[in-house]
């Protein structure tokens, strides 16, 4: 009997009668049903958030912010009943809380009465964190609840956008005021510069001019000193010529009292001595001559008496002169003394004023240097500060507040949830295909191996039969994959063939184990379906599992099945999905000589347990 021939005759068995049909399109049909149905039920949920019910309630009060009152939890409300990505509902705390307890919504988020009062608060004095409070319930859904998070988050990333973008323009437009008054600060600072390089340079001419005033005020001290001393010799002489004066003054005024006398007494004495001349009897000529003589003399004694009057005038003249003159002296030379004194004040005030005037002159300098130094640090400042229209600052806070773009740049895309799980389901919904097969096809026909005596035929035969029915079952499955759900698949040909490579070594694999151990090696079966279901990897990264199972991703063939079909459907890596229809491949090989040396052993010896019943066929 050919391969051929053993195939038809099975099949023959399984179409046997009515019953046998509904069986075997029964069977077949799992696949499609598992697979289908589920796929079908998942194949884009995110896009009908939008009937999930959920509540919102807003107790918030509001608050003032620069004399305005504002209430976030309100804005934030009517926003997410716009955005619609929930079937929202606004109600009252109390109806919130039994509607999620009654399963009327999903979740709920509470926008408490502080809300508003603690956004305000954080730029003020007692910054607090504002809370909004999300309500689940994991009865209604677990997935429902984790979606509420989520959505929470959404709202809370948010709010904090909101915020931001409020607080980071107010920081803009302070900064922008800030720069208006560095601005005006560096304005002045610029005026400051130029008043004290004035400044400075009068305070170096008045410190020239107060060091001439200190040398010269030292030359008059000296002058004056010199002035004293000449004015005390000057004094100290004159006193002693006033004395002088004085004493010939007196003896002036007795000679002219004397001169006077004597003048006066002329004319008397001149009659006398004619008389005694008479007396004496001279004669006349005697007289006469005598008389001329007298005459004389007397002419001679009022013209020297005129003079000596004249000259004892002068002599009282000089001497009150010479009075005034010692006076004046002493008086100049007190004063003289006073002069000097002061001279000597000026001259120390001047070197003091000196001192001062340079320190002034250096002062000035480090105060123009400063000023200039805070002159252009004003303007550094100013030019670092950007001057910016109240429409970019607008864009800036919005920028600041929101700096990030998350730009999904996808190498590869399933495009939907569905999609997503599509290699996962098509897999297991393979090995499901496969094993409710062998609960109606014979492994191993008992007539070939009385017939026959080879064991590879009888494995293909018994392979090939499943094999191909599986084959016929991914082909419904890719219809409803790719025709009744429109998912979208890169290279059909290659997945198609994916499909059929995985349903083949799944029906080597279920053949092995029902050639080697009857029953129990299809109980088997199972319980390997319910390792690849948790190690494949089909919803959560393998990395996340834990340790000996994510061993086991790496073994078992289901794993690869996945990765294949992922590669091939969302246009990622052909070489990976070489790699994966190989190790597909290598199991099938593996389970096709095991099943044979098991059909071998078969045909050679017999057991107690191929004379025992099955429990399954």
């Amino acid at each position: 009997m050919k391969i051929p021939q053993m195939i038809a005759a099975e099949f023959r068995r399984l179409t046997a009668s009515p019953m046998s049909i509904v069986a075997l399109i029964a069977l077949m049909a799992v696949p499609v049903l598992y697979g289908g149905l589920y796929l079908w039920a998942n194949q884009n949920p995110y896009d009908r958030l939008d009937q999930v019910p959920a509540a919102i309630v807003v107790d918030d009060l509001g608050a003032t912010v620069n004399g305005e009152k504002i209430n976030y939890g309100e804005e934030v409300a009517d926003e997410l009943v716009k955005d619609g990505s929930f079937d929202w509902h606004l109600v009252s705390t109390s109806s919130a809380a039994t509607g999620v307890d009654s399963s009327k919504y999903d979740f709920s988020i509470t926008f408490p009465k502080d809300f508003s009062e603690s956004l305000a608060s954080a730029s003020g004095s007692a910054p607090q964190k504002a809370t909004v409070t999300l309500t689940t319930n994991d009865t209604n859904s677990y997935l429902a609840s984790t979606i509420g998070e989520q959505a929470a988050e959404k709202i809370r990333t948010s709010i904090v956008k909101k915020v931001n973008e409020q607080a980071a323009s107010q920081f803009l437009m302070g900064l922008s005021d800030i720069r208006s008054q560095l601005v005006s600060a560096a304005d002045g600072a610029s005026q400051l510069v130029d008043g004290s390089t004035t400044a400075q340079s009068g305070a170096a001419t008045l410190a020239d001019g107060t060091a001439q005033l200190a040398t010269g005020s030292q030359q008059l001290s000296d002058g004056n000193a010199q002035l004293a001393a000449g004015a005390q010799q000057l004094a100290s002489g004159a006193a002693q010529v006033a004395s002088g004066n004085q004493q010939l003054a007196q003896v002036a005024d007795k000679a002219g009292s004397a001169a006077q006398q004597a003048a006066a007494a002329a004319p008397t004495l001149r009659a006398d001595i004619l008389q005694q001349l008479t007396d004496a009897g001279a004669t006349p000529q005697q007289i006469a001559d005598a008389t001329a003589a007298l005459d004389k003399l007397g002419s001679q004694l009022q013209t020297g008496n005129s003079q000596v009057q004249t000259l004892v005038g002068k002599v009282d003249q000089l001497s009150a002169g010479a009075n005034q003159v010692a006076s004046g002296s002493a008086t100049l030379a007190a004063k003289s003394q006073e002069a000097a004194a002061g001279a000597a004040q000026v001259a120390s005030g001047a070197q003091q004023a000196a001192g001062g005037a340079s320190q002034l002159r250096d002062g000035l300098t480090t105060l123009k240097d400063g000023t200039a130094q805070l002159r252009d640090g004003l303007n550094n400042g100013v030019a670092q500060i950007p001057d910016n229209s109240p429409e970019l600052q607008k864009k800036q806070a919005a920028t600041i507040a929101d700096p990030v773009n998350l730009k999904n740049s996808s190498i590869t895309s399933a495009g939907t949830y569905g999609a997503g799980l599509a290699p996962f389901f098509v897999a297991l919904a393979a090995w499901i295909g496969i094993y409710a097969l062998f609960l109606i096809v014979k492994p191993v026909s008992r007539r070939a191996i009385t017939a026959l005596h080879s064991p590879i035929k009888i494995t293909l035969a018994g392979w090939l039969t499943p094999g191909l029915l599986g084959t016929i079952q991914m082909v419904g499955l890719f219809a409803v994959v790719a025709g009744a759900l429109q998912f979208s698949i890169h290279n059909p040909l290659g997945m198609f063939g994916m499909m059929a490579m995985a349903s083949l070594t799944f029906a080597a694999i279920i053949l092995a184990l029902n050639v080697w151990l009857g029953s129990v090696g299809q109980f088997l079966g199972l319980v390997l379906m319910v390792l690849q279901l948790v190690t494949a990897g089909g919803t959560f990264p393998w990395q996340t599992l834990p340790g000996p199972l994510a061993a086991l991703h790496h073994v078992l063939p289901m794993s690869y099945a996945v990765d294949g079909m992922r590669q091939l459907m969302y246009g990622g890596n052909p070489a990976t999905a070489w790699a994966d229809a190989g190790v597909l491949a290598l199991w099938m090989l593996i389970a096709l000589l095991v099943s044979a040396i098991g059909v071998t052993r078969m045909t050679h010896f017999r057991t107690l347990r191929d004379l025992r019943p099955s429990l399954i066929g």
